[in-house]
């Protein structure tokens, strides 16, 4: 059975129960500024279960694309995924446990099939304490089902119960909340006593996979700290996909299920090995798991940058790229993975596969970008041999510092995490000292605003490069805590188009938050990594170089005394936005730009 299959089965079954079917909403929440991600079907329907009525009326059903970064470090096992989709079935107020759990019963046994015999269930211990009690009722509708009582196993909160907050305790006044009960898919793998003596529903051991979850929204907490019913009780039923369809294909491997066929075939393929190689199986999974993610990011208008959601496909594409090198697969790979995706989610989601040069595009250039830093970051990583500095393989390198703890915690090695952010913080605030060194660099003082156009300036020159070709370079500059100025050699007047694409250029660095850092170098390191100079000047033996990130993936590279911002970002705060004022010659064959933030 393919995921096409159980998808159209679980919305059809439940339209036919008078539920309205809801589109999935975006991947990037709309108007929620608290999290990156949709993360779960119920997300988008937070509203509406406290209470806001639903415009589709109080029976919903859909299939909603989900993310959760958090399972990031998880993907490798038999059943973690980061992206997925959750089939979600919702009363609001409407029917209870005696209508949920008899259908989510017969759409398992027969819509899917599965043998009776292979689901376990759990339900909420309850606590007196908090004058909650225990969830017989779910108990004996799962008996009189034919679950029998020795496939039933109750458990506490931090199992069994929902609440925006987590368990009761950590509750505000006026928090809804409630009991859930959970289905399990028996795989009858052998127990691994690794996870303790016996197995039970939630053993981590891979015999048991939790296939759906039934919440019953009951609750209030008062401002006393007790719970009280709700008048409008709801359920909120959630069920994952991917484990829907591998549980229905009788294969304990979530990786097995169709939408991964095509990309699993490019994997063997270009490494030469079998997925079911059991050396090589978990660095499949991670790039299965990362690039489908990747694919639907990029098709959904992310874009990998230093910040937010972009950071996070960023890290994605990253970690796929290591291991694809484990594979021992050196030549690009990542788009030919994510080509197949679009074609496996054409009937639900046909945005992906419209979006496919984009995909192709996005992670052709960071796999490229990231290969070099990868090549040159792993070769120092190597020299430092037991004493690991993340700092330098971050600030000269480029070398990411979570890449750096996973590789150093292979070989048994430990980073201290608190003692890089110290040196980051050290290293940023001697970029901001540097105002006191004897270089002005053009500037009219040392003000907060005029460091800031200092540090426009430098990205203005780049963007003037990318967009009239590299052979530009400054002639001059005069920066005030009002604007700034820059003359640049170039022979003709910018068209309205090209100053537009200059702006968007320099807008997008400042809200990518890429940090400005400050390295003291020997002149010709600095000269073989291309670093902009003032022309006609001489410069010592050792200079100082800023770079608008690491050196290894620099956006610009000049030499500088500074002073600088710490980060990009900085130039954007208060919401504004770095606009040209005026274009216009300043001497034969040298044209004078004023910019302004605001």
């Amino acid at each position: 059975m393919t995921v096409a299959e159980v998808r159209k089965r679980y919305l059809d079954f439940f339209a036919q129960r008078g539920h309205a079917i809801i589109p999935s909403a975006p991947i990037v929440p709309e108007n929620d500024p608290t999290t990156l991600f949709t993360s779960s079907g119920m997300q988008p329907l937070v509203p509406y279960l406290l209470g806001q009525p639903h415009p589709e009326g109080t029976r919903l059903a859909d299939a909603q694309t989900s993310f959760r970064a958090e399972d990031i470090e998880e993907v490798g096992d038999n059943r973690h995924t980061t992206f997925f989709e959750m089939l979600g079935n919702w009363s609001l107020g409407d029917y209870g446990k005696k209508e949920e759990i008899p259908w989510l019963y017969e759409f398992l046994t027969r819509e899917l099939l599965f043998p009776p015999e292979k689901l376990w269930v759990t339900c909420f211990e309850g606590d007196e304490s908090l004058g909650i009690s225990r969830d017989n009722e779910s108990a004996e509708i799962w008996q009189s089902l034919g679950i029998p009582q020795e496939r039933i196993r109750f458990y506490p909160a931090r199992k069994n119960w929902w609440s925006r907050s987590g368990i009761p305790a950590n509750m505000p006044t006026g928090e809804i909340g409630g009991p859930d009960t959970e289905v399990f898919y028996d795989f009858g793998t052998s127990h691994d006593p690794a996870f303790g003596e016996t197995c039970h529903q939630n053993c981590d051991c891979g015999r048991f996979v939790e296939i759906g979850n039934a919440v019953f929204i009951t609750y209030k907490k008062t401002i006393d700290g007790s719970f009280e019913k709700l008048a409008q009780q709801n359920v909120d039923f959630g069920g994952g996909l991917e484990r829907l369809a591998f549980a229905a294909i009788a294969n304990p491997d979530i990786f097995m299920i169709d939408v991964f066929d095509e990309a699993r075939h490019v994997l063997e393929t270009k490494s030469g090995q079998s997925y079911e190689n059991a050396i090589a199986t978990r660095s499949f999974r991670i790039i299965l798991d990362h690039i489908r993610a990747a694919a639907f990011f990029i098709a959904s208008g992310i874009r990998p940058s230093n910040t937010e959601q972009g950071y996070i496909l960023r890290r994605l594409i990253r970690r796929s790229i290591r291991e694809a090198d484990k594979l021992g697969i050196t030549e690009p790979v990542l788009a030919a993975v994510a080509d197949g995706f679009g074609k496996a989610y054409e009937d639900a989601y046909p945005f992906v596969l419209a979006s496919a040069a984009a995909i192709k595009d996005e992670l052709e250039k960071e796999e490229a970008q990231f290969r070099k830093t990868l090549t040159q970051g792993l070769r120092e990583f190597e020299r430092m041999g037991q004493q690991i500095d993340a700092f330098i393989l971050f600030t000269t390198y480029g070398f990411p510092v979570e890449l750096t703890v996973e590789i150093a915690a292979e070989r048994g090695i430990s980073i201290d995490l608190r003692a890089v952010e110290q040196k980051m913080a050290e290293h940023q605030a001697r970029s901001r000292a540097s105002a006191a060194q004897k270089f002005a660099g053009g500037l009219a003082d040392h003000a907060e605003q005029t460091i800031r156009y200092h540090t426009a300036h430098h990205l203005l020159l780049k963007a003037l490069q990318m967009v009239l070709g590299p052979e530009v370079h400054q002639r001059g500059s005069n920066i005030t805590s009002e604007r700034l100025r820059i003359d640049f050699s170039y022979g003709q007047k910018m068209t309205d188009e090209q100053k537009t694409e200059v702006e968007k250029i320099v807008n997008e660095k400042i809200r990518e938050s890429i940090p400005v850092l400050r390295t003291d170098m020997p002149k010709e390191e600095a000269e073989k990594l291309g670093a902009e100079h003032e022309f006609g000047a001489t410069y010592p033996d050792t200079v100082s170089v800023y770079s608008v990130g690491p050196l290894d993936n620099a956006f610009s590279i000049e030499y500088c005394g500074g002073p600088h911002v710490a980060n990009t970002s900085e130039l954007g705060e208060g919401g504004k936005k770095f606009r040209i004022m005026k274009e216009e010659a300043s001497s034969s064959g040298v044209r004078r730009i004023k910019a302004v933030l605001e």
